[in-house]
């Protein structure tokens, strides 16, 4: 795919596929694809894998490949297909990256390894070049943390003056750093934030194409509204969804015992879009924990049960 092409599919709701496991802690791939279907009716015109929301960090090679395999045949040309990397070395990367493009993956979100702050500039320019001759490729900023802003502006800055087939690029720093990086980089690829609508908010005046949503994997009115009020500049508009429905869900499932994101696969299965296991050490959300979040989403008017 091209940059432009690329673009048009990250502009707006971007959907973060959360690998669904059963209660045995084998992956649900059942789930899996009725997720896909979901978030893909739902508005969001591409699937995205993430070494974290996919789970990647808690499953073998193998799983992520089986992942992959069902994400790129189920998508089936539908919406762009993301496949992603999990801290490979050049040689795997390059690796997984011939096997995702063989499967109909469109562009590969690389995640190199950051341990000991063992990497420079160069050699991580060099990375993504190499990486990217074998299919597009998406930059995802969380691999700068440890490293501070000025090392991932100028890591995004050198990359895209070389290698063209770097065509995107995921925000996780948000802040000040979101804000600088649309102005180096939003001229040249798509650059989105890496999730919430108060990060969106805070890049789109510099130069941000879209946001992945939690809102879309099981209550896409929500993200869609949000989406609205953007695309007709209503910043009040915006602000009163952020407001009254991001801000209260994070604040809600933030505080529950398995963390944020034991409540966003708690959601899941509350609006029928999957289960709510995670696999072991995860913890995740028992009876009642499920309950007191399902009547959060009724004091929203946000649930409808019959």
């Amino acid at each position: 795919m091209y940059r432009d092409e690329v673009r048009a599919h990250l502009t707006g709701i971007i959907s973060s596929i959360a690998t669904p496991f059963n209660r045995d802690g084998s992956v649900d791939y059942d789930g899996l694809r009725h997720q896909i279907d979901f978030v893909l009716e739902g508005g969001s015109r591409t699937v995205l894998l993430t070494a974290g929301d996919s789970h990647y960090i808690c499953m073998s090679e193998a799983e992520i490949a089986e992942v992959t395999r069902v994400a790129c045949e189920h998508t089936a040309g539908r919406g762009m297909v993301v496949a992603a990397d999990r801290y490979y070395d050049t040689r795997r990367s390059v690796a997984f990256g011939s096997y995702a493009k063989g499967l109909g993956a469109d562009v590969l979100m690389v995640l190199p390894p950051a341990w000991g702050a063992s990497s420079t500039v160069e050699t991580l320019v060099e990375h993504y070049g190499e990486v990217s001759k074998t299919m597009p490729l998406m930059i995802v900023t969380g691999a700068f943390s440890a490293r501070g802003p000025q090392f991932g502006l100028d890591v995004i800055d050198k990359t895209l003056d070389r290698f063209d087939n770097v065509v995107a690029i995921k925000d996780d720093m948000c802040g000040d750093f979101a804000r600088r990086l649309c102005l180096v980089a939003h001229e040249r690829v798509a650059v989105f934030a890496g999730g919430q609508k108060v990060n969106h908010i805070n890049m789109w005046p510099y130069g941000c194409d879209g946001y992945m949503s939690s809102y879309i994997t099981f209550k896409p009115e929500v993200a869609r509204r949000y989406w609205s009020a953007i695309n007709k500049a209503d910043v009040e508009g915006a602000r009163v969804i952020i407001r009254d429905y991001d801000m209260p869900f994070f604040d809600y499932i933030g505080k529950l015992t398995g963390g944020w994101n034991a409540g966003f696969h708690g959601a899941m299965e509350i609006f029928g879009v999957a289960k709510r296991w995670r696999r072991k050490p995860y913890y995740s959300l028992n009876d009642e924990e499920l309950e007191g979040l399902r009547e959060f989403f009724r004091s929203k008017k946000l649930l409808q049960e019959r």
